[in-house]
């Protein structure tokens, strides 16, 4: 467990921290959580106030998720494209985060297999072709053009974020996105320079940390949300995943890696952890969508049981085979838990469902008010992202949409 020191809240989770040319107040990170508040991918208001009432509850840094790299990236049609334009808006956010000494990263990325081309209305990318759910079609292997592309789009959405006066740039390597597809044994069937072993299947996205980071400068962050575990047979795991962080953290564009898991794609679940919200999910859709969900939702939405720090034996084996900074996520609920990942070594803890629920929890963990948050992780809150995404047990969440 950490050592106690004499600062605010008399842990060490309190005390500053450096994360590349940035220092944070303190350990706690807002992981990114799709806000379900960019009607179009516009900047909205919404979005500004729900950032900055995290900022407000004293987070060190904000997360703003997800910014899509070009319009074929997005997730759907309400996910913002970090364009120029986009970054002239999100200038608005930034500022309001920043008035309240929190920093603000924005995740950048390009959702390959898990875009819905059809509210995209454009084509995706995938690293081999293969039928996708959310694509609701085949999707074709991404020429070397394309991905060439790729790259360029993601160093102008870098250049962008700093234009916008993010603080630091998460790059989305996880969860079965389009960099996290090529790492994927499972769904890079290549034989070209990004596919095949390891290495290979890795270049994509050791070409565009280099890239982000030569376009951001020395003055901003460079983070990479990474998958340890896809959670799925024949996928990436362990004997991938370790050797690959080897090579991110030797290549020394990454300030830190937050380590995540699961697939968007094949098993969303492994990331959340906890009961489906199958029937409030069917709820949400349209009925076309909710009666195919009734048929098929059990076997796409696998179960679960929710533990404190379900990540954290993955987390371990990264812990004590690199050195570079890391970010612990998945079930960071107690300060029991804070305390026990600072002392085994992680720099910073990053925490989602716990502040959707109390945003001001890190400042009452600070003033020894709790040493626990109110979630009881019931994930329904995986159903609200398509009208605000929220805790629905907060009586004025509702209003805020």
């Amino acid at each position: 467990m950490a050592s106690k020191t004499n600062s605010p809240g008399g842990s060490v989770a309190f005390t500053p921290a450096t994360l590349g040319p940035l220092t944070l107040k303190n350990r706690f990170i807002k992981a990114a959580t799709f806000e379900g508040r960019m009607p179009r991918g516009e900047v909205t208001d919404d979005l500004i106030d729900f950032h900055v009432e995290v900022a407000r509850g004293g987070a060190a840094m904000t997360t703003v998720a997800y910014c899509a790299i070009s319009p074929g990236g997005r997730v759907h049609r309400d996910t913002m494209v970090l364009d120029g334009r986009r970054a002239a808006a999100l200038r608005r956010l930034t500022d309001a985060v920043h008035a309240h000494d929190t920093l603000v990263s924005a995740q950048i990325g390009h959702a390959g297999l898990v875009a819905n081309t059809r509210s995209n209305r454009t084509g995706t990318l995938a690293p081999s072709t293969r039928f996708s759910a959310p694509a609701m079609g085949l999707v074709r292997a991404a020429t070397t053009e394309q991905l060439d592309e790729v790259i360029d789009d993601f160093g102008a959405a870098a250049r962008n974020a700093v234009d916008a006066g993010f603080d630091a740039i998460e790059l989305h390597l996880g969860h079965g996105y389009l960099l996290s597809s090529f790492l994927s044994p499972n769904l890079n069937k290549r034989t070209d320079r990004y596919g095949g072993d390891t290495v290979r299947r890795a270049e994509l996205a050791r070409r565009v940390a280099e890239r982000v980071r030569r376009e951001a400068g020395d003055a901003v962050a460079v983070t990479a949300k990474f998958n340890m575990d896809d959670g799925v047979r024949g996928g990436f795991w362990l004997t991938d995943s370790l050797p690959t962080a080897r090579l991110l953290e030797s290549d020394g564009h990454l300030d830190a890696l937050e380590l995540t898991g699961g697939s968007s794609l094949q098993n969303p679940m492994y990331y959340f952890r906890g009961e489906v919200p199958m029937a409030e999910f069917i709820a949400s859709q349209p009925a076309v969508v909710g009666l195919g969900l009734r048929v098929i939702g059990r076997r796409m939405f696998r179960t679960y049981p929710f533990e404190e720090a379900y990540f954290l034996p993955l987390a371990r084996q990264f812990r004590d085979a690199l050195t570079m900074p890391l970010i612990l996520l998945g079930g960071v609920n107690t300060m029991d838990t804070v305390e026990t990942a600072l002392g085994e070594g992680f720099e910073f803890v990053a925490m989602a469902r716990a502040l959707l629920r109390d945003p001001g929890l890190v400042n009452k963990f600070r003033s020894d008010a709790v040493r626990e948050g109110l979630c009881v992780h019931c994930t329904k809150c995986m159903a609200t992202i398509y009208d605000g995404t929220r805790c629905v047990l907060r009586p004025t969440a509702a209003a805020a949409v």
